[in-house]
């Protein structure tokens, strides 16, 4: 038996259909569909459909997130989670739609991609409020963070459920 192997612990596949909507942005034409993309990745098995809409809408738009979100209503087994900087555009999402789950990541508006973590606990007082308002919302938090175990300790005592590594 694996010494580290936690009895209720297990990987879920939650697939980020951004790159989805930034080739349907591409092309003006409507195709591909992110509806469709999601769609089949839950019927390939995926458990979730993760986006990250971001305020300049390079990929996911608004309206994604409002169809993705009636549309999984009709997948009741499957998470919707939604990620991006809750300084930002993504609050209003999250008090909206209630999903599953929502990333918080550490993203400036004119930044490419993400590329770091948040700084604990230097970024602790900014996060708790919002991280609060979530679980009150009933939504599990999870945070953006780099591989440093000792930032691990300030997760903990906000109160978010879940980590993603950079």
């Amino acid at each position: 038996m694996n010494p580290f192997a936690h009895a209720g612990a297990r990987c879920a596949l939650s697939v980020n259909v951004n790159k989805v909507a930034l080739l349907r942005n591409t092309r003006h034409l409507g195709i591909p569909s992110v509806l469709r993309a999601a769609e089949q990745c839950l019927l390939a098995g995926a458990q979730g459909i993760t986006v990250h809409p971001r305020p300049d809408a390079r990929h996911i738009r608004p309206a994604d997130v409002d169809d993705l979100a009636a549309f999984l209503k009709d997948w009741p087994q499957a998470e919707f989670n939604i990620e991006g900087n809750p300084t930002q555009n993504l609050m209003d999402f999250v008090r909206r739609h209630r999903p599953h789950q929502v990333t918080f990541v550490p993203d400036s508006e004119a930044q490419f991609t993400s590329d770091h973590g948040w700084t604990l606990p230097q970024d602790a007082a900014r996060l708790a409020p919002l991280i609060q308002e979530c679980r009150d919302l009933g939504v599990r938090v999870s945070l953006f963070m780099d591989p440093d175990p000792a930032a691990m300790a300030a997760v903990a005592e906000l109160r978010a459920e879940r980590i993603e590594l950079y």
